[in-house]
């Protein structure tokens, strides 16, 4: 059973996660890794916190001579700015508590929810740990999943398909990497992106920000992941939930997602025919790659919509933590539109999801048993 904790705060001195369930004998590009992690700090809208840190992931455990023992990972990502929060932030009773405390809850942010059911005084508590900070490490572990995926055939890219509401065109497919990671907002609709940019730039006048939606296309995944026998086995319901999981994100759709619900069945499902030595296929891929909670051949088509970053220079109204006034909220270092970086997120989770549910399905504790066994099954999939 592949699984992972991640733990870490914004400003604290680093964040961690630990990967269990690795099959031994995976080989591991740490440049190509790290290349992912890059890649998050990246995008057109991005805050000064990305002047800050180099995000650099090492292993500290379950590897050596670059290849995978079969214990556990360990990741680790310092992070530099914890070298002006060593004080505010630290874990014993040295801490200096009455120092950058935030108590105006921002809307749309955790820190009021959160704060209530911890019973906090101080929201740093809760904003520290709710940042999107956090899925730094969680594109290290997908970027680890990326590599026993890529050794299957497997191809995961995040893509971003609107800010605002700009709308990227363009046929669905996985863009050229130099073109694709060349352009600032990591989307393949060149024109469009200068659209995009501009849009940015108008809401950073402002003081306001802006969400957007993300696109991730999975390329090779065989037919036969997932199941339809349990409600929590289901492909569509495991990758859903990655996606929910990234900060800020509101809204998943699986193929054509929710403008299915306006057309008739005839112009939503997709037509089914068979070739000689290709075994089945559909004609088209409305589906998104997954039918009944099982992927079906074909590729997966997956988007996430993001609203916009809660913090504003031009903050909303909240009330104080403790006063119980009117107030602003608080406005902590953030992006303008964080869309490209949730672009790498997004495809960091699902290729975890896949990975994991890669090796349910084919087992080994020696990688070379995992890949015995998906070239059989795939293999008896074509007869």
């Amino acid at each position: 059973m592949l699984r992972v904790l991640t733990a870490g705060e914004s400003h604290g001195q680093a964040l961690t996660a630990i990967i269990e369930g690795l099959p031994a004998g995976l080989e591991l590009d740490l440049t190509r890794i790290n290349c992912l992690v890059r890649r998050r700090q990246g995008g057109y809208g991005r805050g000064t916190r990305m002047k800050i840190e180099k995000d650099r992931v090492e292993i500290l455990s379950g590897v050596r001579g670059s290849v995978t023992l079969g214990t556990p990972l360990t990741l680790v990502i310092y992070n530099r700015d914890w070298e002006n929060w060593q004080e505010i932030m630290a874990v014993g009773p040295e801490a200096k508590l009455t120092e950058r405390v935030v108590h105006s809850p921002r809307p749309g942010h955790a820190d009021l929810a959160g704060g209530l059911k911890y019973r906090q005084t101080d929201l740093r508590n809760i904003l520290e740990r709710a940042s999107a900070r956090e899925t730094a490490i969680r594109v290290a572990v997908g970027a680890i999943a990326a590599e026993l995926l890529a050794c299957l055939g497997i191809k995961v890219q995040g893509q971003v398909v609107a800010i605002g509401d700009v709308q990227a065109s363009g046929e669905v497919k996985i863009g050229e990497d130099k073109l694709l990671y060349g352009n600032p907002l990591y989307c393949v609709d060149q024109e469009a992106s200068l659209l995009m940019i501009k849009a940015i730039e108008e809401a950073k006048k402002r003081g306001d920000s802006l969400g957007g939606v993300v696109q991730v296309i999975a390329e090779g995944v065989p037919v036969g992941l997932g199941s339809h026998v349990q409600w929590d086995r289901r492909l569509d319901g495991r990758l859903a939930q990655a996606l929910m999981s990234i900060p800020a994100i509101k809204g998943v759709e699986i193929g054509k997602g929710f403008s299915t619900a306006s057309l008739f069945g005839s112009q939503v499902h997709d037509e089914i025919e068979y070739q000689e030595g290709q075994g089945f296929r559909h004609r088209t891929n409305h589906a998104g790659g997954i039918e009944g909670g099982i992927s079906n051949g074909e590729t997966l088509v997956l988007r996430a919509a993001m609203k916009p970053i809660p913090t504003l220079t031009q903050p909303l109204a909240s009330v104080d933590w403790h006063t119980k006034k009117p107030t602003v909220a608080a406005v902590e270092r953030a992006d303008v539109c964080a869309a490209p970086a949730a672009a790498i997120v997004a495809e960091a989770v699902v290729a975890w999801v896949l990975a994991v549910v890669v090796t349910e399905k084919f087992g080994g504790d020696h990688f070379e048993e995992t890949l015995l066994n998906y070239r059989n099954y795939v293999e008896q999939i074509k007869k």
